[in-house]
């Protein structure tokens, strides 16, 4: 899925139409994803590492959620607990829930 794919349903599902809102977003949640996924990358490490600059096509629908997730989660970033007027609110975790993260299975390779 390519970015303007994933900006315009990030849009459609968020409501936010500013368009480096939604790419930063979508661009956070692919580091939230490539983290887990390779979590031994090393950037200096070109030859290996350029194809692990991507979020792998499986993992877009995740990398959308999380997205999403963070999107509207703004402005209450750290909350862990608020009770107003009968609307309760907590957050697993202040950043990506490892919920949303557990699907991801990280990528193993042999070192010589």
């Amino acid at each position: 899925m390519n970015r303007e794919v994933m900006k315009s349903r990030l849009s459609a599902l968020t409501g936010e139409t500013d368009d480096n809102i939604l790419l930063t977003f979508l661009d956070i949640a692919a580091e939230k994803v490539l983290s887990k996924c390779y979590p031994f990358r090393r950037d200096d490490d070109d030859d290996i590492n350029d194809i692990r600059r991507e979020v792998p096509a499986k993992y877009h629908g995740t990398q959308l959620e999380i997205a999403v997730y963070l999107l509207n989660k703004r402005g209450a970033e750290g909350e862990t607990a608020h009770n107003e007027n009968g609307i309760n609110r907590s957050y697993e975790s202040a950043s990506v829930p490892d919920s949303m993260l557990k699907g991801i299975v990280p990528f193993v390779s042999v070192l010589l």
